[in-house]
């Protein structure tokens, strides 16, 4: 949902196997404006889970790559 991509320049004389297309991380509050009153909260174990307190922050990055 966060993510972009783009596709790296491929030098025909390099010797590894290519990475077409590279994937990046885009955080999620900058998509927001401003944060607005009232968003909904996690509570206090979910956001030490998550990381964070409000879950539209959230953004997925360390569960689906394995970091915590």
């Amino acid at each position: 949902m966060f993510r972009g991509s783009y596709r790296p320049y491929v030098s025909p004389l390099d010797p590894c196997p290519p990475i077409r297309v590279k994937t990046f991380v885009l955080p999620p509050q900058i998509f927001m404006n401003y944060q607005q009153p009232g968003l909904p909260q996690n509570s206090p174990e979910e956001a030490l889970r998550t990381g964070t307190l409000w879950p539209s922050l959230a953004d997925g990055f360390s569960r689906e790559e394995g970091i915590s």
